[in-house]
């Protein structure tokens, strides 16, 4: 019934192709594998448990409008959300805190025009024990906010969690697309406490390769994936012409949310 990821932006930074995924592009569950879409869910919710969720929050900006399956690297990118990648092409600034992108405003619609989101590894809620790892990658409407009664972003559930004693790695957790809203959005529910095995068993899968690689954004560049400058560049070569300068457009922004803390969880052990 499910998977891809979040933001086909964000996806295009993820350069382990065998991920198996879970997408939530345009109010619904799709599953991704090899990078082939394999399923759409009709559900407006879907049961799953967390796993592993990446410790940062990372940003992502294009100076000029994403065209969703585009392979071109956004032109900064910070993966813990304190200072642009040292492999981006055009940083914005030095630091993320203070950086004229991260204002709200500053682009053409309200919000800011760099980017949240979160990266989370999670198995199915059904069938723990068979159920692969997906990436499920959360834009910033999924992450912050205010909780809506028993409906939570991340990171209001993951304070809820907390305050139980307990991380989101030990429950069935319930996503559900807020279907008020403009754009996908998901709230987080706690339904059932895992037994001791399948507890087990979520902490194991929480200790694998495929969920370290599920919540680890790597830089398109280091992953055959050409930049916007790289691409006119080769471009040019092959024409014998140098690159055309190209303006670029107004920055693409989303509305979004502020949230003071970051999600923690996982169980401590």
């Amino acid at each position: 019934y499910l998977s891809d990821s979040i933001d086909e932006t964000t996806n295009d930074l993820v350069g382990y192709s065998s991920i198996k995924r879970i997408s939530i592009r345009n109010g619904a569950f799709h599953l991704v594998s090899g990078g082939k879409e394999i399923l759409t869910s009709e559900e407006n919710s879907l049961k799953v448990v967390v796993i592993r969720v990446a410790p940062k929050t990372s940003r992502t900006y294009y100076a000029g409008q994403y065209t969703e399956g585009s392979n071109a690297a956004p032109d900064c990118w910070s993966n813990d959300g304190r200072a642009p990648d040292a492999r981006a092409e055009n940083p914005q600034s030095t630091k993320c805190e203070g950086c004229p992108m991260n204002i709200a405003g500053a682009g053409s619609q309200k919000g800011r025009p760099c980017r949240f989101s979160r990266r989370v590894a999670v198995a199915l809620g059904n069938d723990i024990e068979n159920s692969d790892v997906y990436q499920l990658v959360l834009p910033a409407q999924s992450i912050f906010g205010k909780e809506e009664g028993d409906n939570r972003p991340l990171q209001a559930y993951a304070r809820y969690m907390a305050a139980m004693g307990a991380g989101a790695d030990a429950v069935v957790t319930r996503m559900k697309f807020d279907t008020k809203a403009a754009v996908p959005k998901l709230f987080f529910k706690a339904l059932r406490w895992l037994s001791d095995d399948e507890y087990g068993i979520a902490t194991e899968k929480g200790q694998t390769r495929e969920a370290i690689n599920a919540i680890t954004m790597t830089v398109s560049q280091t992953d055959g994936v050409k930049t916007a400058a790289q691409q006119a560049a080769a471009q040019a070569e092959v024409a014998g012409k140098p690159p055309a300068k190209t303006k670029k457009a107004k920055p693409q922004v989303e509305a979004e949310e502020d949230g003071a803390a970051e999600p923690a969880v996982r169980k401590e052990a």
